[in-house]
């Protein structure tokens, strides 16, 4: 019976009904099967702008709720997905994929709460999701979808959207946190992890999550076992009535990035995601603050511009009535919410100008004494988990690191600058989304000189990135190298990785050191008289190793690192090829 059962299966069995969204059409649609108020079903309704997609154990009752309720009797079709096989968590499933697939795509703004977006195990779970791709084939053949799966799959919109399935970790946080905001009146909340764990897939679900909970309605359609449906009462709509929600980013890419994934999402709107500039100067006080990648807020430090030198001083007079140079843009946004929640990870830090380790320290033990500190381990970005964290860490450091078996990730050490520029050109050709960058190492020649190259290592010539905004999906991204300002906070398919000359390895001592004349980030290495701050080249390594961590875990499938530094790549090439190669071997065999 089982093997009949998987056959079946693998079996075209389903189908899509098309009809008008009014009541005689609906009814007669119904009438003329029994299952159809019977029979697990998945559905979307939709318009020219807008869709909302759902399931349902009873077709004719549910679709006559959503007939009845101001929030989607304007719409217009209702698609019926019929299929003999499905049971209630099969449903579930394709639901929540097309939630965000249809989110990811961009063509319609999805009106779906994302309260219950499940990814739970059922049987025969990988069977389903074979015919899913039919059925998201089919969806795209009748104009449903403007993009393929795969195109979806590698979009901003789709990366950052808030129709996430949470992990375990970030569910109990966000639960713990929302706690937090409904009972007390005033609250610093830190979410700590490392790269990969979720920090902005938690910021955005959970200004998402208040949105919907601000205007749901109470016969609003979430069922029991959406995760955190007992938020949605008139309770917590009261306490959220006039709730003022602002969300910081300091770098300017993912800032960028972010308000377009707001200006997507029903409930959000772009103009939420500020500057920390916008944030302090504004006139409006904020009863939430969500601050992505604190640990880029700035102590007080010469800033690019003599306007954004003024600006400063401004806020600080502003906020606090004098202009002191101990006050930071941390301290900007204490004052201007009556609730923060801060998602940093300190070695995410990549300028001297960045938060000094005090200031995060203090904030880190005040959120842990109240116990409004959270801590994501989940890894999600790079498939050989959380050990390639640290080894990563370990390696760049000049350190000996027990090698780890990668499984599946696609990790090489290259001999040849130019082999690895091959090799991840044919991975974007694959599977997409796959880039080279490279750590501040090489001037930005092109920048007044657009013909000459600015990355020149024995015959390859390369330029950076022309492009400051969303660059990974820029039209000549492909030809370039990304630096960090460029690529933080961003998902790769692959990275190939280019370690500069900045860092070099010391046979003798068998250290790795900075080399600071190789250093061309001119903000990454300024000295800071203000504050009468002197950075030796021992707190600059600290800094770009920071930037190598980040570059490295960037590849969600695999990352390819050359070592400019001829001694470095040598103690690197020994250690991968005779060990970690090995480890390989071991497991496949």
């Amino acid at each position: 019976m089982r093997n009949q059962r998987v056959a079946a299966l693998n079996m075209t069995s389903f189908e899509i009904q098309s009809l008008p969204f009014d009541e005689g059409a609906v009814s007669v649609w119904a009438e003329a099967d029994p299952k159809r108020s019977n029979w697990p079903i998945v559905y979307s309704i939709d318009n020219d702008k807008e869709i909302y997609i759902g399931e349902t154990l009873n077709a004719q009752a549910r679709l006559g709720q959503h007939l009845s309720t101001k929030e989607r009797k304007h719409l217009k079709r209702v698609r019926i997905l019929l299929d003999e096989t499905f049971n209630k968590s099969v449903c579930l499933d394709l639901e929540s994929h097309l939630i965000r697939y249809f989110h990811g795509d961009g063509k319609y703004q999805v009106l779906n709460k994302n309260s219950g977006i499940q990814d739970a195990d059922y049987f025969n779970r990988h069977q389903y999701r074979k015919q899913f791709e039919e059925i998201y084939q089919k969806l795209i053949d009748e104009g449903l979808f403007t993009k393929s799966i795969p195109e979806i799959v590698n979009s901003n919109l789709f990366k950052y959207s808030p129709f996430k399935a949470l992990t375990g970790d970030q569910q109990i946080a966000v639960d713990q946190i929302l706690r937090k905001l409904f009972e007390t009146d005033s609250q610093t909340i830190v979410v700590k992890g490392e790269p990969g764990t979720g920090k902005t897939i938690v910021a955005v679900y959970i200004a998402k999550l208040l949105s919907d909970i601000k205007s749901s309605q109470v016969d609003d359609d979430l069922t029991e076992d959406a995760i955190f449906a007992h938020y949605f009462n008139d309770h917590y709509r009261q306490i959220l009535s006039n709730y003022k929600i602002g969300f910081v980013i300091p770098q300017q890419s993912l800032r960028k990035t972010i308000q377009h994934v707001f200006k997507q999402t029903p409930g959000l709107d772009h103009t939420m995601v500020m500057t920390q500039f916008e944030a302090g100067d504004t006139d409006e006080h904020f009863d939430l603050l969500i601050v992505d990648e604190a640990h880029r807020l700035q102590r007080r430090a010469n800033q690019p511009s003599a306007s954004l030198n003024t600006k400063y001083k401004d806020i600080n007079i502003k906020l606090f009535d004098e202009d002191r140079d101990d006050i930071t843009q941390l301290d900007w946004i204490l004052k201007k919410s009556d609730h923060q929640i801060l998602l940093l990870d300190k070695e995410q830090r990549v300028k001297p100008a960045d938060l000094d380790d005090n200031s995060i320290d203090k904030v880190i033990n005040t959120a842990g004494s109240t116990s409004s500190m959270f801590e994501l381990k989940s890894q999600m970005r790079v498939k050989a988990g959380s050990e390639y964290i640290k080894f990563v860490g370990d390696l760049i450091s000049g350190k000996n690191p027990k090698p780890i078996a990668f499984g599946d990730y696609d990790f090489r050490v290259f001999d040849d600058l130019g082999e690895m520029r091959e090799a991840t050109l044919k991975k974007d050709d694959e599977h997409g989304l796959s880039r080279l960058v490279a750590g501040y190492a090489w001037d930005w020649v092109s920048k007044n000189t657009p013909e000459k190259p600015d990355i020149v290592i024995d015959d390859v010539e390369l330029f950076w990135n022309r492009s400051s905004v969303d660059w990974v999906n820029s039209p000549t991204s492909r030809e370039e190298v990304g630096s960090i300002h460029t690529i933080q906070g961003y998902d790769l398919n692959y990275a190939g990785v280019i370690i500069g000359k900045d860092i070099g390895y010391d046979e003798t001592t068998g250290k790795v050191f900075f080399r600071r004349d190789h250093y061309f980030d001119k903000k990454g290495k300024e000295n800071n008289p203000r504050l009468r701050l002197e950075f030796t080249d021992e707190d600059l390594m600290d800094y770009v190793l920071n930037v190598y961590r980040v570059l490295m875990t960037r590849g969600v499938l695999g990352t390819y690192v050359f070592f400019d530094d001829e001694k470095l790549r040598k103690k690197v090439l020994s250690l991968y090829k005779s060990e970690v190669e090995g480890l390989q071997r071991m497991k496949k065999g």
